[in-house]
């Protein structure tokens, strides 16, 4: 048995079987035939969805039986459906033969007529949410990353959620919102626009609320019980508050409306055990690179006079081999542009940068001075 995966692992295929069309691939292909018939579809957008189907036959088949289920829950004549996109081409494109489905990708204008000539609701298209996912106004599910891996997840309601390494999320879609609780780990949002159902992410006791926008935010641990919170804001608005009050002093008091470009950093202790008397670190804000904040998902890890230890700890989430270092050399600075999951090569270049050893042990890799 051979099995292979899309670039989001969330297809499978066996030889010599019909592939398997996972929950999250069903749901993916609902979301692409409710685009497909609304009032946006561009070429851009049947690229998108082209490339969507090449990952694998598994994606092919969920696209083709969405098709079917969503021509069947309109109630949709095939043979009015071929004459209809004949007649919607210009003369001289297409002929006898062309197929008229979305599913056949490879013609030009897909053989499909745009909407409106057919004047089809697009309340067939949630009928085949239904059918394709299951209880699609009460969804809950579970995503996660191991360690070095990434991994691209399209919600029910079209929102890009690209997780990083070593990441735990929660998702729950329903008719009333859109919430996402990030237990550990980074996530890039790319939010489905929906005013009437806010988009709310939580972490460390702190809501992110957007309702069509791009951010990252950023859990990692801290000292003792408290926990290390990052919100960057690539695109849009976003309002951050306090979720629910876990310490006497609240952290985020009023709630902050962040700009594109800015960075909100939460510190402090978070109400699992350390003390309630002293006040939390007020957030602060500050304006990073956005390469560097993004650069993970390249692949990339970027230092700009960045602390050797704290490069180490970055370094140090996409391996499960990490790098240690000699107390002595924690003053030395680090700049460039690295490959995130090869420790040793990063060893080697900064050995090469400040004339250190490297000893390489099963378990890790050392940097010593010379």
């Amino acid at each position: 048995m051979i099995g292979a995966q899309g670039r989001d692992g969330q297809g499978e295929e066996r030889q010599g079987a019909e592939p398997v069309v996972t929950r999250e691939i069903a749901a993916e292909a609902a979301v692409w035939i409710a685009r497909l018939h609304g009032p946006d579809r561009s070429s851009h957008m049947e690229r998108e969805c082209r490339a969507w189907q090449a990952r694998s036959a598994a994606h092919r088949l969920a696209f083709e039986r969405g098709t079917d289920l969503w021509m069947e829950a309109a109630g949709v004549d095939r043979a009015a459906v071929a004459r209809a996109a004949a007649a919607s081409r210009p003369e001289g494109q297409g002929g006898e033969g062309h197929r008229a489905s979305p599913s056949n990708v490879g013609t030009r204008g897909w053989g499909w007529p745009r909407p409106w000539p057919l004047a089809l609701s697009l309340t067939a298209t949630v009928l085949v949410a239904g059918v394709l996912v299951g209880q699609p106004w009460r969804d809950i599910d579970s995503y996660d990353t191991g360690v070095g891996e990434q991994r691209l997840v399209i919600l029910g309601d079209g929102t890009r959620m690209s997780l990083n390494t070593s990441t735990r999320v929660k998702v729950e879609l329903d008719q009333s919102q859109r919430r996402v609780r990030v237990e550990g780990g980074e996530a890039f949002f790319e939010v489905a626009k929906e005013a009437s159902r806010p988009f709310v992410v939580q972490a460390a006791g702190t809501e992110v609320t957007a309702t069509g926008t791009a951010f990252v935010v950023r859990l990692t641990p801290g000292a003792g019980a408290s926990q290390a919170l990052d919100v960057t804001l690539v695109e849009g608005q976003v309002v951050v508050r306090e979720a629910e009050r876990r310490t006497q002093t609240p952290k985020i008091v009023p709630p902050i409306v962040m700009a594109p470009g800015e960075r909100l950093r939460v510190r402090g202790d978070q109400g699992t055990g350390g003390s309630t008397t002293a006040a939390p670190a007020q957030p602060q804000r500050d304006r990073p690179r956005m390469d560097q904040v993004l650069a993970w998902k390249r692949g990339e890890a970027v230092f700009d006079n960045t602390s050797l230890p704290q490069a180490l700890d970055e370094m140090n989430r996409y391996s499960a081999t990490p790098i240690m270092a000699d107390p002595s050399l924690a003053p030395l600075r680090i700049s460039g542009l690295f490959k995130t999951g090869d420790s040793a090569g990063f060893a080697q270049a900064v050995a090469k940068l400040h004339d250190l050893r490297v000893r390489e042990l099963p378990d890790r890799v050392e940097l010593l001075p010379r």
